[in-house]
């Protein structure tokens, strides 16, 4: 009776099954008669598959069928299927691997899923169990990796963000650029989804990795090495872009009075959370890491827990006109550790003499740091604490 049920709901929701396929004839056949339990709504990317996939395929006249003449990776396939299910009008789509890993079975876990969401535009992610038998410490080891740095990149951490079983909101996506045609795809989609406002989520799904027909065509050095590259571009991006844009449309949006109340002042973090994330931002702020203040003080913000908004905001104050006065009181506390002098600071920064003072500004600007940190930290932890027992007596 379930399975009657579901193929409904697909219906009513638009929804597509969507299988990439290269070169898995012997798994291929079971997982498609498996999916026809549940849609009749398929669309098969065979991607220049090189076996006997195309003569399988010639059973299911009944589905749509995409054939590549060549291997074009698996993010091409899937592109090229969402742009195909999106002329269809489908507005999502459940994407299922080709080799037996998944439980055609587990496509009901998905749209009861979906169906719980107040918001229709999520994005949700199959989430195996990585710790069972049989799951190679490779698999485990790089879906630990890549949740890491999505978590970096977006502040959401899941369970699991490599598992090809998902199921994409097609209409909240068509906006998105894309750019990767291979297995790095998958991480792509989800970042920017995420960045867009989608919201991404796990749904537990059974795993079988034990198959002796199944055929991975994941490259370990290759792809590994090609997922990296974008996680590293994906982090330079967050920290340098989106964060500070995010940052500064909120800014805009509430304007400083607004802001101030409800971002800084009217946080439910405790006052010493709020100290500390003031003296995280100044220590930063002051740092001889020019360049990399938003990269640095964000993240080492989410890796202690602090509030992010205070830190980034804080940690701009070495921006613009202060930067001279930075530097000119680095190289002045630096010379006086060192014991040594400077004969015109002025003159030496405009002569571009810093260098030859490297060493005094290093430990000038950390020093000034440690004690920017300390002072501005005290006296945000007096400020907030005042004006939480002020908002506390205005509550009473």
């Amino acid at each position: 009776m379930e399975q009657i049920s579901f193929p409904k709901k697909l219906k009513n929701l638009k929804c597509c099954v969507i299988v990439p396929t290269y070169n898995n004839d012997k798994t291929l056949q079971r997982v498609l008669d498996g999916v026809l339990r549940f849609s009749k709504d398929i669309i098969v990317v065979n991607d220049g598959s090189t076996d006997t996939t195309a003569h399988i395929l010639q059973k299911y006249q009944q589905i749509q069928q995409i054939h590549f003449s060549e291997n074009k990776g698996k993010g091409k396939a899937l592109r090229e299927a969402f742009k195909h299910a999106e002329n269809l009008g489908f507005d999502y789509a459940l994407t299922i691997d080709s080799d037996g890993q998944h439980f055609p079975e587990d496509i009901p876990q998905f749209i009861t899923a979906l169906q719980k969401q107040e918001n229709p535009a999520t994005l949700l992610i199959g989430s195996r169990n990585m710790e069972q038998a049989g799951i190679p410490k490779k698999s485990s080891f790089g879906n630990k990796f890549s949740n890491f740095w999505f978590w970096v990149e977006t502040g959401i951490w899941l369970q699991d963000t490599q598992s090809g079983f998902r199921l994409y909101p097609l209409f909240a996506m068509k906006e998105l650029k894309f750019y990767t045609n291979k297995f790095e795809f998958e991480i792509e989609a989800i970042v920017k989804a995420a960045w867009s406002g989608i919201e991404v989520k796990n749904v537990p799904i059974q795993i079988h990795y034990e198959l002796e027909d199944r055929v991975s065509h994941f490259r370990p050095f290759k792809d590994f090495t090609r997922i990296s590259i974008l996680n590293t571009y994906f982090v330079a991006l967050t920290f340098l872009y989106v964060k500070p844009l995010n940052f500064i449309k909120k800014f805009r949006q509430k304007g400083f009075k607004k802001f101030l109340r409800e971002d800084l002042l009217g946080s439910e973090d405790p006052p010493i959370k709020k100290a500390l994330s003031v003296a995280l931002g100044i220590f930063v702020g002051f740092s001889p890491f020019w360049g990399f203040h938003n990269l640095i003080v964000v993240f080492l913000a989410m890796v202690f827990r602090l509030n992010k908004i205070i830190s980034f905001a804080f940690s701009n104050i070495s921006l613009g006109p202060m930067v001279p006065f930075v530097i000119l009181v680095s190289l002045q506390i630096g010379n006086f550790i060192l014991g040594t002098e400077m004969s015109t600071p002025f003159t030496g920064i405009q002569n571009f003499e810093l260098l030859k003072n490297l060493k005094a500004y290093i430990i000038g600007s950390i020093c000034l740091s440690i004690i920017g940190a300390t002072l501005f930290g005290f006296l945000g932890y007096i400020f907030f604490s005042y004006t939480a027992r002020k908002k506390i007596g205005s509550n009473g």
